[in-house]
């Protein structure tokens, strides 16, 4: 006779169970899978935005009218401890010592100049004062004040680290400052009074001549942009004698050579035959293979010292914020840079919320655009794109690009041939390598690009912003 007891070993209930379990079911079941997940794949803004040029050659010419250029870098400094020396080397950033290279003269220079730390709110020059001293800031943030149209005061520029004011003061007959210079921040700035100035050009005549000429190639006509005049003649009547003139071209012009990013994808040929169903391992590897190829494609225009954006931007195109964190005054800035048709902005997203922060706290709410179905925030009507490509700095700060975009604007523009041999996307090749006597299938995945700024004010840059301030 079957057991009819239900209770239990310990006089409970005792459940049977009814039907088949999902563990023992899952034996007989097919798993849905889903593709191999990457969390480093971006939208790569940057890359779908920018239009690309075919090179062929693989070398990339921009050829541009002759620009007269008299200096405009920045200055590198030392310091050992509290003290701080100027490099001499790099005072040939300044206009007039651009292209000089006697060390032993940078050297005198250098050794002359008087370091000056300073408060926030402090004055270093002030307009009418004689105008006697080239100043360099090695540390800080430090405003250009000057009137108005109307005699109000009015922020001319902000400078800071590297930047030099006063270097033409020391050749030229210009006996006040025309504007006043306040520290924003405690800053550390470096003065070489024109009278130990001139006590090194007394006793140089290669510096000397080479002043001369500065002063000459100064006096040479150039347009606003500094490039070479065209003569024109315009509203004039009658029979005039008409100007002359051709458009003169730089003599070595900047040459962009293809870059490359490579891998070797290694794949056992056991897994390439018979692991296959239902997704085809060797295109998975190769999927996931070409996305990190395209992160990293996308990094190198941005961060590379060779071709990346941050680092070939004009410096007359380079501005900082005026308080810190990015405000609208800021970005409209930028825009006064990028002002002949910009395409978009490029920033961190840490940076688009500060941006975000920003506008709340003004109570500003500007609208967003619309592009291939995804809403960004703009301003300006200028989209503003995330690129996490862009870093942020150990004090919490970065940088937010602007850029025109496109050959025919003489914008930025992305390079890259196609048609190259074993061509798996354009630009890209998967070349087959041969399989190892470990039964081993290799292919050598190459992706060749490059960006180019075709004229320096197709491209801005607002530096040194800082996010994530307390309010």
């Amino acid at each position: 006779m079957a057991n009819t007891d239900d209770s239990g070993p310990l006089g409970g209930q005792q459940h049977y169970q009814l039907s088949l379990g999902t563990p023992a079911a899952r034996n007989l079941a097919t798993t849905t899978k889903s593709p191999p997940q990457m969390q480093g794949i971006t939208s790569r803004w940057l890359l779908k935005l920018l239009p690309w040029v075919q090179v062929s050659g693989g070398v990339f010419r921009v050829n541009r009218r002759l620009t007269y250029a008299v200096g405009d870098g920045r200055v590198s400094f030392t310091n050992t401890g509290a003290r701080v020396q100027v490099i001499p080397q790099e005072l040939s950033e300044l206009p007039i010592l651009r292209g000089f290279d006697d060390v032993e003269i940078l050297d005198a220079l250098a050794s002359r100049f008087v370091q000056r730390e300073l408060k926030a709110g402090d004055v270093i020059v002030e307009a009418g004062q004689p105008s006697e001293a080239i100043y360099l800031i090695a540390h800080g943030k430090v405003e250009r004040i000057g009137k108005g149209k109307f005699g109000d005061q009015t922020i001319l520029d902000v400078l800071a680290d590297g930047d030099h004011f006063g270097d033409r003061t020391v050749i030229e007959s210009q006996d006040t400052w025309q504007f006043t210079a306040r520290a924003v921040t405690p800053c550390t700035v470096l003065a070489l009074p024109q009278r130990a100035f001139s006590e090194v050009v007394d006793q140089s005549e290669p510096l000397r001549r080479h002043i001369e000429r500065f002063k000459e190639l100064a006096k040479k006509p150039t347009d606003k942009e500094g490039e070479a005049c065209i003569e024109l003649s315009a509203g004039h009547k009658g029979e005039p004698d008409l100007p002359g003139t051709f458009v003169d071209y730089e003599l070595a012009p900047r040459e962009y050579e293809l870059s490359v990013a490579q891998t070797v994808l290694r794949i056992h040929s056991r897994v390439a035959d018979l692991f296959n169903n239902p997704m085809n391992q060797t295109e998975e590897q190769l999927r996931l293979t070409i996305e990190a190829l395209r992160e990293r494609q996308e990094h190198e225009m941005i961060n590379n010292r060779e071709i990346g954006l941050l680092h070939n931007a004009d410096l007359k195109q380079r501005i900082h914020t005026r308080s810190g964190p990015p405000t609208p005054d800021d970005l409209d800035d930028l825009l006064s840079l990028v002002w002949k048709d910009p395409s978009f902005f490029l920033a961190h997203p840490r940076t688009i919320a500060a941006i975000g922060q920003e506008w709340n706290r003004r109570g500003v709410y500007p609208q967003s655009v619309e592009l291939n179905g995804n809403k960004v925030p703009a301003w300006r009507g200028v989209p503003i794109f995330p690129c996490s490509k862009i870093p942020i700095s150990e004090t919490r700060t970065s940088s937010i690009l602007l850029m025109r975009a496109g050959a025919e604007k003489q914008g930025v523009v992305g390079l890259h041939q196609t048609g190259i041999p074993d061509e798996y996307q354009p630009g890209l090749s998967v070349r087959f390598m041969g399989i190892s006597e470990k039964a081993i299938i290799s292919y050598l995945v190459s992706a060749y690009y490059s960006v180019a700024v075709l004229v320096p004010d197709a491209l801005g840059i607002l530096e040194n912003v800082e996010i994530g301030r307390a309010s």
